[in-house]
C-alpha cells in the first residue's frame, strides 16, 4: 500500500495510485466527500490494515475493503434522473419507515446507486442518481456553478424587495444564502435559480421572512429539465447530457471542496 500523504492533484500518479477516497468513489461507494467521512469512521481497510487518516494512496494491486467487504472500481456506470414525488426521502434507509426515492429505481437497477445532492421529504422534482463518484462530485461542487431551478408556491404573496435582498445575499444563523435569478410568475408563485443550493435553503430563507411555503418543485438541473418526465418515473441520461456535466469549467477544484 502506498501510504504517503500528498498535496498532488487527486488524479492517478504515474504508477496508477490514487487517493483512497477517490478510489472509493470510483467503486460507486458514494461521493468523494462522503467517502472521506466513511474513512474517518475507520470502516475502511487497505491490505488488511484499518485506515486512520485521509490522503492515503492506493494502487491497482491494493485490496480495499469496506466493513470487511472488498470493493472494486465500477465497470458499468449508471446515470439516472428521477422525478421525485413529494413524500419520498432521499436516503438509502429511514428508521421511521418512510418511502425512499431509491425504491422507485430499484425494480430496474439493483446495483448500489446514490443520489447527487438531495430534495427534502416534502419537496418534489428532479434528482440525479449514479454509481459514479467522480460525476457526483462534479455536479455537486460549487466551483462548477451548475444551476438548479425551482418553482416555489407560497401561502402569502412574495414581494420583489425580498427577492432582490435574496439575490444580494441573506445571512441566517451565520449561513449565507444567495439567489442567482428569479421570476415572479404570480403573487404566490416564483421561479428561482440557485447555483449552490444548500440544505433546505429555500424553506429556510422563506421561513425567515415569515413566508409559508406550500410547494418546492425542482424543474431543472443544468441542461436537464423535467419536461416529459412524469412523477415517480426516471430515465437514463444521454451521453451528451453526461458529457455536459463532466465538461463543466471549474471541475477539479481541490481546496474547500464540497461534495
Amino acid at each position: 500500500m502506498a501510504n504517503r500523504k500528498t498535496n498532488e492533484p487527486t488524479e492517478a500518479t504515474p504508477d496508477g495510485a490514487v487517493r483512497l477516497h477517490v478510489y472509493m468513489a470510483r467503486c460507486g461507494v458514494a461521493s468523494r466527500r462522503k467517502c472521506e467521512e466513511i474513512i474517518s469512521q475507520r470502516r475502511v481497510s487497505v491490505n488488511g490494515s484499518v485506515v486512520t487518516r485521509q490522503g492515503v494512496l492506493v494502487g491497482p494491486d491494493d485490496a480495499v475493503t469496506l466493513a470487511g467487504r472488498r470493493i472494486y472500481p465500477v465497470r458499468h456506470l449508471v446515470y439516472l434522473v428521477l422525478h421525485k414525488p413529494q413524500g419520498f426521502l432521499c436516503s438509502n434507509h429511514d428508521p421511521e419507515g418512510r418511502s425512499l426515492a431509491i425504491d422507485l429505481i430499484k425494480p430496474i437497477y439493483q446495483q448500489r446507486l446514490f443520489h447527487v445532492g438531495r430534495l427534502d421529504y416534502l419537496s418534489s422534482g428532479l434528482i440525479l442518481f449514479t454509481n459514479d463518484g467522480e460525476f457526483a462530485r462534479t455536479v455537486s461542487h460549487p466551483s462548477t456553478r451548475i444551476e438548479k431551478e425551482y418553482l416555489v408556491e407560497t401561502k402569502k404573496p412574495v414581494d420583489r424587495e425580498f427577492l432582490e435582498a435574496y439575490k444580494r445575499g441573506i445571512v441566517i444563523e451565520g449561513e449565507r444564502y444567495r439567489l442567482k435569478e428569479y421570476e415572479l410568475v404570480s403573487p404566490h408563485t416564483v421561479r428561482l435559480v440557485l447555483e449552490e443550493g444548500k440544505n433546505r435553503e429555500i424553506r429556510n430563507v422563506f421561513t425567515n421572512r415569515n413566508i409559508a411555503v406550500k410547494r418546492v418543485h425542482r424543474v431543472r438541473i443544468g441542461c436537464i429539465t423535467i419536461k416529459g418526465l412524469p412523477p415517480a418515473r426516471f430515465r437514463q441520461l444521454t451521453d451528451r447530457e453526461v458529457k455536459w456535466f463532466l465538461d463543466r469549467p471549474g471541475k477539479g477544484a481541490k481546496d474547500g471542496r464540497r461534495d
